[in-house]
């Protein structure tokens, strides 16, 4: 480092850079960041130093870690007692090198344990003759019990000292590892070292003087500026990313939609997840007999089972409604049969039956369930997004016309195209897709007029277009994801990182 270099250095330094170039100086160049810390310049102040003066080229950081070894309960016992030995020097103290296991005073458990590692060690071969267990020690399992035991020994030791991995073989790491005889904790090392000569050093103004960090009237007016240190910071230095808490993406996500709704002068729905089967089919003009009121469909509560119809008058209605156009006896106990709300539809309906006003706009955005095999674009549970409008001078080009804008500027789509389609609450009725740049062309949803046969029961005499759009699909579109899944995704790089814009 030139000269001009170090004195503009020195300048930059602050006072825990100061110090810490001091210490290593003072103890020839080269340290561990344990050994430099005390209660005056802790490893957090260290640590701190040592990144900027590493980034100025003033100290190599070298980081290194070593396994420490701890006997487990188990461990502890074998220092004791080790299994294969005690059955092992059982047999050669008969004098013989062989011997069945029950003629041997050792209890069934330390037996048990002992002829694995007999076999393990190549201490002895087990072998059953007439039913009976015998072991047969052999010339290793004889050599290796006139010595000490090395596992004994070593759990010792760790009992009573620092004891490093290094200080074992592979093979013996691994026996002791596999009889579950140690506890392993790995301790990181970082080593600091000078990268300046000593005549650098000695060219180096390293005196400490006091640290402002912020130029105040007073500093000044006093003079005290002249004799001050004042901080400066290195925006370049790399340091831990902070993750400040939010709201997960995609309860951001609904939550942006509700605003833009409210922004656009719609009225917010809500109702009940657990609906009747006249607010979820019946008030929507679906006939009792229609395949998708089936189980396979639709799911059912089993308990409390029946729920409550609302005023009588309303009630025979519905029921006139779909006798003199479905022609079949409507059910009134049917019509009571609880579910999971099926679509957010149900709410339009319980809407209409409070009041609505003309001109008049009203949306929700609602949990729904429906059997279904669970895939990149379905779920069993999602979210539908509802929306009704009154108005006398609705035409179902108003409707396209919405929709379109939906997909275009809360979904962001490229395409959007419309397909003829039916339900038994709308005439006419649309199916709406939008093209995704991964999955191609994508469902949204249906859409449609609500028929006379619904309204008019309701109390409603005006046009009302309605549509129930997928959201957990709009959501893919704005997030840019292509599995519906990853909507309650855990993975935490995607929650942390996904912002909504």
């Amino acid at each position: 480092m030139e000269s001009n270099d170090i004195v503009n250095t020195v300048h930059d330094l602050s006072n825990d850079e100061k110090l810490l170039i001091i210490r290593l100086r003072d103890i020839g160049g080269s340290s561990s960041v344990e050994d430099l810390s005390d209660d005056v310049f802790n490893q957090v102040a260290i640590n701190r130093a040592v990144l900027g003066l590493e980034s100025k080229g003033i100290v190599n950081i070298e980081d290194s870690s070593r396994k420490l070894l701890y006997p487990t309960k188990s461990g502890k016992a074998l220092i004791e007692s080790i299994p294969e030995r005690i059955v092992a020097e059982a047999i050669l103290g008969t004098g013989r090198k062989d011997a069945f296991i029950d003629e041997l005073n050792i209890d069934k458990a330390t037996a048990g344990i002992a002829l694995g590692w007999l076999r393990k060690r190549g201490w002895a071969t087990v072998s059953k003759e007439d039913g009976r267990v015998k072991i047969t020690i052999t010339d290793k399992g004889a050599s290796d019990l006139s010595k000490s035991s090395w596992i004994s020994e070593a759990l010792l030791q760790m009992s009573s000292r620092d004891y490093f991995a290094s200080e074992l073989t592979i093979e013996q790491f691994q026996t002791l590892k596999n009889r579950k005889a140690i506890e392993i904790k790995e301790e990181k090392e970082r080593n600091l070292t000078l990268a300046l000569g000593s005549d650098a050093l000695s060219s180096m103004d390293l005196r400490i003087r006091e640290e402002v960090t912020q130029l105040t009237a007073d500093i000044l007016r006093n003079g005290k500026w002249r004799d001050v240190d004042f901080k400066r910071f290195d925006v370049s230095i790399p340091v831990k990313r902070i993750y400040y808490g939010k709201k997960q993406p995609y309860l951001a996500f609904l939550d942006e939609l509700k605003t833009e709704f409210v922004a656009l002068g719609f009225h917010e729905m809500r109702g009940p997840m657990i609906e009747t089967e006249f607010w979820n089919f019946d008030a929507l003009f679906q006939p009792q007999n229609h395949p998708a009121r089936d189980w396979t469909d639709t799911y059912r509560l089993i308990r409390p089972k029946k729920g409550y119809l609302p005023d009588k008058g309303t009630v025979e209605s519905v029921k006139e409604s779909h006798e003199s156009n479905w022609n079949y006896s409507w059910d009134p106990e049917k019509a009571k049969n609880l579910m999971p709300r099926a679509h957010g539809t149900c709410l339009s309906a319980r809407q209409m039956y409070k009041g609505v006003q003309s001109p008049g706009k009203y949306f929700s955005v609602a949990r729904c369930f429906r059997p279904d095999v669970l895939d990149k674009t379905h779920l069993i549970e999602f979210n539908q997004i509802e929306g009704i409008i009154c108005d006398d001078s609705l035409t179902f080009r108003s409707l396209l016309g919405i929709l379109k804008q939906f997909a275009v500027e809360i979904a962001e789509a490229d395409k959007v195209r419309f397909y003829p389609d039916y339900y038994p609450f709308t005439e006419p009725s649309v199916q709406m897709s939008a093209k995704h740049p991964e999955l191609g062309w994508v469902e949204f949803g249906g859409a449609g007029i609500f028929r006379k046969e619904l309204t008019a029961p309701l109390g409603v005499d005006v046009p009302v277009i309605a549509w129930g759009l997928g959201v957990d699909r709009l959501a893919m579109f704005k997030l840019g994801i292509d599995d519906i899944r990853f909507l309650f995704s855990d993975d935490i790089s995607w929650l942390r990182n996904e912002v909504m814009i």
